[in-house]
């Protein structure tokens, strides 16, 4: 699944695509909602999710640079860069508030773009949050990412996911991958002063309740919500209940700082 009228964005000497859905203006602003994927794939497979949350509120979402359709650099690229080419590229699109949703590796540019930009990100959301300290380790990412293919997922989830996996290719994907399995969650997280929502699949072997938990704790407004009987990539196969959470989760903490 693939949104149509993405735009090419280049900020810092990267080039990425972003795709927006904005609502005519009215009296009542709309909340924003910005979608950031994780490593390897790209905004595929939270095509879904942009769609359920359009119908009530402006989405934009990312081909971060190096994957999707966005060329890949000559570099490695470090979460803070990839957070303030997000911030570069919201700020183009006129973006002067928004609740900052990632999911696998982009909840850590969530949680960098929460923390470069805090009167921009007036609350965020943790999908699938990497990296578990059970699975410090590439085999054991790869294992429980295996695991999850096999067991939790669709078969239209695997396809999205492979294929990007295919189109980002391995020399890419390995230049990466050694960022995000270095990135300090944990230490980052009690700085994030914004509500805070982890969210994750009950059946998600990558992101584990336990580790869930913990990080929820961790944040000073934070909170843990589950979507029963599902795995990683939870956002693709049970959007309904996905995007109701997070609208819901936005209503209630409205009060405590998130705002349109």
């Amino acid at each position: 699944m693939k949104l149509t009228g993405g735009r090419d964005i280049e900020a810092g000497g990267l080039t990425g695509r972003l795709y927006s859905s904005v609502g005519p203006a009215a009296d009542t602003p709309r909340r924003t909602y910005v979608l950031l994927h994780g490593i390897g794939v790209s905004h595929r497979y939270l095509a879904r999710l942009h769609q359920e949350l359009a119908l009530v509120a402006d989405v934009h979402s990312f081909d971060l640079p190096g994957f999707g359709d966005a060329p890949r650099p000559t570099r490695q690229v470090p979460v803070g860069e990839y957070a303030a080419f997000v911030r570069a590229a919201l700020a183009d699109a006129g973006v002067t508030s928004c609740v900052v949703i990632g999911h696998s590796m982009g909840t850590q540019h969530a949680v960098e773009l929460a923390l470069q930009e805090p009167d921009l990100v007036g609350g965020v959301v943790l999908m699938g949050p990497v990296v578990d300290p059970r699975r410090k380790s590439v085999a054991r990412q790869a294992l429980a990412l295996t695991r999850d293919a096999m067991f939790s997922e669709s078969l239209s989830s695997n396809a999205i996911v492979f294929s990007d996996y295919f189109r980002a290719g391995p020399r890419w994907y390995l230049t990466e991958l050694p960022v995000m399995m270095q990135y300090p969650m944990e230490a980052r997280v009690p700085g994030v002063n914004q509500p805070l929502l982890v969210l994750r699949g009950s059946q998600d072997p990558v992101a584990g309740r336990e580790w869930c938990q913990r990080l929820a704790a961790q944040a000073p407004q934070g909170g843990l919500t589950e979507i029963p009987g599902h795995g990683h990539v939870f956002q693709h196969t049970a959007t309904g209940p996905t995007a109701a959470a997070i609208t819901s989760w936005a209503r209630a903490a409205e009060g405590f700082g998130v705002t349109a």
